[in-house]
């Protein structure tokens, strides 16, 4: 039988890989807690690496939910589609803490600091098969070799660097690229900020890149566009009329981490009743906007605290 002990010193290790590939906290719990129950049930020393043998059998696991048919949707190159059954685009569940040093023993800056894994890469991950989501997490984020990856997709190794290689083409087409610094991603943020009070259209183009994509996820629940808004024009005009709607509504802006890198939490409350909290994340290179993702399903923002009216927004 497996140790509990043993199993506990390679946790947060198994919620990052699995949080990478389902982009959901709670299926990347339920993940490891079904990898606890498979080793449990095994004779501990028939396992030569336990952080390996634990990191295939998380992977192993990860991919039968991505290809199940709760999750399974069709994919086509170059397209934002939905999961099966899901209203709209489906984006990841993000990890949002404010700004500053996160606690010590906060779990979340563990998961995302142990994988170094962008909001936005996250995202376009969505656009890839599971085979592919898997071999390049497991390889690029995780070191493990390609021959035990070929082993766990029943594949040869070279055709699991094929694999690989597909799912890194769709994250390069998707603009994502070296993530950018801290103080980049600040000079870029404020700039589009005021550009959106200011409803000042040329201003947007000029900090969105040309390829930039706007994706929103309400899960048929929060209002938010069932298609992305693709192109440097047509996302600014999308982002001034979004701002513009506001107006009339007290806003509540506070600049946080969102799966370690800059982003916003919004809250809306509308003159109606109607409210709405609103995670904002940003893909950043060159100077520009890349991708901006809003996170508006309330089912995957209940981990997310409200923001605090008393953090200025970038001034």
């Amino acid at each position: 039988m497996g140790d509990a002990d043993a199993f506990e010193a390679h946790r947060d290790h198994l919620m990052a890989v699995a949080y990478q590939m389902l982009g959901n906290r709670s299926d990347a719990e339920d993940a490891v807690q079904e990898a606890w129950l498979r080793y449990a049930a095994v004779d501990a020393g028939t396992i030569v690496d336990l952080r390996a043998w634990l990191t295939t059998v998380t992977a192993r696991i990860c991919l039968d939910v991505l290809r199940s048919a709760r999750v399974r949707r069709e994919v086509s190159a170059g397209e934002w589609l939905d999961r099966a059954g899901y209203v709209g685009p489906w984006l990841p569940e993000p990890v949002v803490r404010p700004l500053g040093p996160a606690p010590a023993d906060d779990p979340a800056d563990r998961v995302v600091r142990l994988d170094r894994v962008g909001y936005a890469l996250l995202a376009v991950l969505e656009r890839v098969r599971p085979e592919a989501r898997v071999a390049m997490v497991l390889h690029d984020g995780f070191a493990v070799p390609f021959d035990e990856i070929a082993q766990l997709l029943e594949v040869t190794p070279v055709n699991a660097r094929q694999i690989a290689s597909r799912a890194r083409r769709a994250v390069s087409d998707g603009g994502i690229g070296p993530g950018s610094d801290r103080a980049e991603q600040e000079r870029v943020l404020r700039a589009f900020l005021a550009a959106c009070e200011q409803g000042d259209i040329d201003a947007l183009v000029a900090v969105l890149a040309p390829d930039v994509v706007a994706v929103g996820d309400g899960g048929g629940v929060a209002p938010a566009g069932r298609r992305p808004v693709h192109g440097a024009l047509q996302v600014a005009r999308f982002m001034a009329g979004l701002f513009r709607q506001t107006r009339k509504a007290a806003v509540v802006f506070e600049p946080v981490l969102v799966n370690d890198d800059l982003g916003m939490l919004v809250d809306i409350a509308y003159p109606d009743g109607r409210a709405m909290r609103m995670v904002m994340s940003f893909g950043v290179a060159d100077g520009r906007i890349t991708g901006i993702f809003n996170q508006v399903n309330p089912e995957k923002l209940t981990r997310v605290p409200a923001p605090d009216p008393t953090r200025s927004p970038l001034a």
